[in-house]
């Protein structure tokens, strides 16, 4: 199951691509578009990625204007980043092309698979909220 679940992801993360994101800066913009303003630590945090690399990341979206950084409003030493109007736009393509890929692609399946996959769906989410219960980091 495990490796089925990182085919897909990997997949899924390849639809990305077509935007000039790479997976994770496609991941950190979903997230600071669907949760945002974020804290850096927390957006580290959430994403499981070094402050290093986080910034690398970070710095590319402000540079293609995705995202910005503003001010902190109760601490003067920090900042939240949150999605400009062309990063809402960006991850609203993502997410569009994430769908119609799954789609076409059940589209393909024979139906009996498509229905089975759908009376999955209840099962892995369950997993999927179990997965995060157990891992600090994504709770």
């Amino acid at each position: 199951m495990r490796v089925v679940i990182g085919r897909l992801a990997r997949q899924l993360n390849a639809s990305a691509t077509g935007e000039g994101l790479t997976p994770t800066q496609a991941s950190i913009l979903g997230l600071v578009t669907g949760r945002g303003p974020l804290g850096l630590a927390e957006l580290a945090e959430l994403e499981g990625l070094n402050p290093t690399m986080l910034s690398r990341v970070v710095g590319k979206l402000t540079e293609l204007e995705l995202i910005r950084r503003i001010p902190h409003p109760s601490d003067a030493r920090a900042a939240l980043v949150e999605v400009t109007a062309a990063g809402k736009k960006v991850h609203t393509r993502i997410k569009t092309r994430r769908t119609a890929v799954v789609s076409e692609c059940l589209d393909r399946l024979p139906p009996e698979t498509t229905q089975i996959l759908l009376q999955a769906l209840p099962a892995l989410e369950a997993l999927a909220e179990e997965l995060r219960a157990a891992d600090p980091v994504t709770s």
